[in-house]
């Protein structure tokens, strides 16, 4: 097995857009020849759209791009920007009188970052795809990352800054790759020795306050939790797979997500993943599943690993006690 690059693959275009002063951004994933898809949700509180078309029982059985944006569910407007860039390219679902491109988005809350009224629009949802044609894809505060943050469950005032992250792995010719965009409610632990490495800060930023060990001071009921979260990313691969064997290696992905965020997968959350295939080699659902949760894994400690401080919210590679 060695490590590559997620820019590594056949059929595949990836690009960042954001607005940085206003802490908000998208990332878009785009196959020109179209993917097959499978999608699985988690979380309680998920802002997307068009996902009824990666269900099994719905027709299409290609996409043609993934967006991952900011604004919750104001930002599900930059779709219509991907849209019309594909349909410029001649990208799309042949209906006879038009190309129509198929295109699902999941976003996260980034309200509470920098400017709250300034969110993905049309325009950057065209900008994105500019920026994947350009190859100007990268981990970090860019593209959807930009406003995202964890450790939320005391408050924005302990949170920590976050971003997006990749990592891709090949045996032989077959290839998985994951992009993700931590914004948790929880912490982030390193899967490899079970240890917190960002998250949710004591009162005197000094040391983890561990969010599930807050959670567990108290079973009254919140009405009303801090619900500005969500983590959202997506499993590539070049291996053939229909849609229904998508959506089981994407609900085998979110094992990365429990082995690296907790509390993970609450009321307060959306998390999701997108399982896309864009090649044919033949290979083994199971397999792909399994590896694929450790890839993803290893993208949100890259995402980490890769953020800057900003925004008031301080960065992994800032803290002097990890």
């Amino acid at each position: 097995m060695k490590i590559i690059s997620i820019k590594d693959f056949d059929n595949i275009r990836i690009g960042n857009a954001q607005n940085t002063s206003a802490g908000t951004g998208c990332t878009v994933i785009i196959s020109e020849n179209g993917m097959c898809a499978g999608l699985d949700v988690r979380g309680g509180g998920p802002a997307s759209r068009e996902s009824e078309l990666l269900k099994p029982l719905a027709a299409a059985d290609r996409i043609h791009a993934v967006l991952l944006g900011g604004g919750s569910a104001f930002g599900l407007d930059a779709a219509g920007g991907v849209m019309q860039f594909l349909e410029e390219k001649g990208i799309g679902l042949d209906v006879g009188i038009a190309k129509v491109p198929l295109v699902c988005q999941s976003d996260i809350f980034d309200l509470t970052v920098a400017d709250p009224y300034t969110r993905p629009d049309k325009a950057m949802g065209y900008e994105a795809c500019v920026g994947a044609w350009q190859n100007n894809y990268q981990d970090g505060c860019f593209g959807v990352g930009t406003g995202a943050t964890i450790g939320k469950l005391n408050g924005m005032e302990h949170c920590m800054k976050s971003g997006i992250g990749s990592y891709a792995v090949q045996i032989g010719e077959l290839k998985i790759g994951a992009i993700v965009a931590v914004n948790a409610l929880g912490d982030i632990y390193d899967h490899h020795n079970g240890q917190i490495i960002a998250g949710m800060l004591s009162d005197d930023r000094k040391s983890f306050a561990d969010s599930a060990q807050f959670l567990y001071r108290s079973y009254d009921i919140h009405e009303n939790k801090f619900v500005e979260n969500t983590t959202i990313g997506a499993i590539i691969t070049n291996a053939a797979f229909t849609k229904s064997q998508l959506c089981k290696i994407a609900g085998m992905t979110h094992n990365g997500y429990a082995r690296s965020i907790r509390p993970v997968h609450t009321s307060a959350d959306g998390d999701s993943i997108y399982a896309l295939s864009v090649g044919n080699i033949p290979a083994d659902c199971d397999m792909v599943g399994t590896l694929a949760a450790d890839v993803m894994a290893e993208a949100i400690l890259c995402a980490i690993r890769n953020t800057e401080s900003a925004y008031g919210f301080p960065a992994y590679k800032d803290l002097s006690f990890v």
